[in-house]
């Protein structure tokens, strides 16, 4: 190398590392002023430019949050990466914040994920009016079409003979629930949103269902969560973020081609589904520049629904039935109690619940122990927000961490083990616990609740009517810890038996 390259390149050097100093000292300078400025919950010191990452799990950052929070207390102060976080610790903190003070907390924060996926439009990742229109249009419309109600269940009960067919095919060999369980379930949220249910055999809806479950798996995994805290640098690195985002588009294609078959037939006098009745509305006020009721929001919205309406009640699903296989008393006791309630003679009820207390309480126990996002979705604070005498400023992200309701210790008799008896009284009735909150609270609150405790509910008492659940090795072939820690808990994948009763 030349005299002039060497000295060319130790210039190059010489400015890096410059702006790599300058960095570090601007950031410090900002962590100062911001400190200066508002009255922060308290919390541990946070490096320049990476905050306080090295301090956290990376295969499970909620039990770093925790005990911080034994430190620091129930609202904690930390940096993920350059992004200001404040997480809310145990029952009492986060039901004040999401319920006694959710005009404060109905910011949704921008997770970089989310944003590219659906472009920063749709119910999911929307704040102000944006999300005030869609969720009211949502919440109306799905309920219109059932949601919650007789028309639903009868939806629901269909499906199941579907799922108990198709599971009766496999004729008791080992096998692999997944697929079969994600079909069911978005087949119900497909009749809602597409006004149809697909064939188990469709190839092109299996690979969308595939697609599904890896962007739940990405989520949580340590390169998911790297995207969403550094989605700048994570762009320009090599990794599976690339495939994701190729394969998300994927999803919005089929979404796009589903949209343009519903304009080419659409009766207005007769809408069928979520689309159709978006499609009107769109119509109706295509005039007013402040309308949110777009193309972009149509599509981005409909992402919302199909995976949410998905995955995670199929997830559920198959950890119920791993941890019924882990504990086949608690499977007997529920099948006796279904036999003497209902029979084989007829479908099940959603007001058969009632009159199936034990049932009723290790489906809610699923929930609890499962803890399927254990970090909750972010919130985002639109304005300085006052909370338990601090000051939480404009632009913080927000964590209520589920985990640590779920699990906490003054609310629950034994947080870490799976009891039915969390909820039942000493009569055996069914009873409530205020702290079970997987769908999250307030304003923010999961729009699909009312659906998906109604599909646990009727296709998991389906199936113990019809099949009795075990593992080739037993019960201790089962591992109920979840294979991934993030931004969900994702259940492990078993080769399972269905044998018919």
């Amino acid at each position: 190398m030349t005299e002039t390259g060497r000295q060319s390149v130790k210039s190059v050097m010489d400015l890096s590392a410059t702006v790599i100093l300058a960095g570090l000292i601007l950031t410090l300078l900002w962590l100062f002023s911001v400190k200066r400025k508002y009255r922060l919950p308290p919390g541990p010191t946070a490096l320049p430019l990476i905050g306080n990452l090295p301090q956290l799990q990376k295969d499970q950052p909620f039990k770093s949050f925790l005990k911080l929070s034994e430190i620091y207390g129930p609202v904690v102060t930390l940096y993920l990466g350059w992004q200001r976080t404040v997480v809310l610790v145990g029952y009492d903190a986060v039901k004040e914040a999401l319920v006694d003070q959710a005009d404060d907390f109905t910011g949704r924060g921008p997770l970089p994920f989310l944003m590219k996926a659906t472009r920063g439009y749709g119910l999911g990742i929307s704040n102000g009016e944006r999300w005030r229109q869609l969720r009211r249009f949502t919440l109306t419309t799905l309920r219109d079409f059932g949601m919650g109600r007789k028309g639903m269940e009868e939806w629901i009960q269909e499906e199941s003979k579907h799922m108990t067919a198709e599971m009766n095919e496999v004729k008791g060999k080992p096998f692999d629930p997944i697929f079969l369980l994600s079909r069911t379930v978005s087949n119900v949220i497909c009749c809602m949103v597409f006004g149809q249910r697909f064939s188990y055999d469709d190839k092109k809806f299996l690979h969308l269902l595939d697609i599904m479950s890896g962007i739940l798996r990405f989520n949580s995994s340590f390169v998911g969560q790297m995207y969403n805290i550094f989605p700048w640098i994570m762009e320009h690195l090599p990794g599976p973020q690339h495939q994701i985002f190729t394969n998300i588009e994927e999803v919005r294609e089929f979404i796009k081609m589903k949209i343009q078959e519903h304009k080419d037939t659409l009766d207005p006098s007769s809408p069928r589904d979520y689309i159709d009745c978006f499609l009107m509305r769109m119509d109706q006020e295509k005039g007013i520049p402040t309308t949110e009721f777009n193309y972009e929001n149509l599509i981005s919205t409909v992402l919302n629904l199909f995976l949410a309406g998905t995955e995670t009640t199929s997830s559920t699903m198959r950890y119920a039935l791993s941890v019924l296989i882990k504990h086949p008393d608690i499977q007997e006791k529920m099948q006796q109690e279904i036999d003497t309630v209902i029979g084989q003679d007829r479908c099940p009820k959603m007001e058969d619940r009632k009159s199936l207390p034990f049932t009723d309480a290790v489906i809610h126990e699923v929930q609890r122990f499962l803890d399927i996002v254990p970090l909750g979705l972010p919130h985002y604070a639109l304005r300085d927000i006052s909370f338990r005498g601090y000051t939480i400023p404009k632009d913080t992200v927000i964590i209520p961490l589920l985990h640590s309701v779920l699990k906490e210790e003054k609310q629950w008799a034994s947080p870490l083990s799976f009891n039915p008896q969390h909820f039942l009284d000493q009569n055996g009735n069914f009873k409530k616990n205020p702290a079970f909150l997987p769908f999250a609270a307030g304003k923010r609150a999961c729009v699909g609740e009312a659906l998906a405790r109604m599909e646990l509910f009727l296709f998991l008492v389906t199936l113990l009517r019809h099949f009795t659940f075990s593992h080739a090795e037993g019960p201790d072939g089962i591992n109920l810890i979840p294979e991934y820690s993030g931004f969900a808990n994702v259940p492990r994948r078993y080769q399972i038996i269905a044998t018919p009763r």
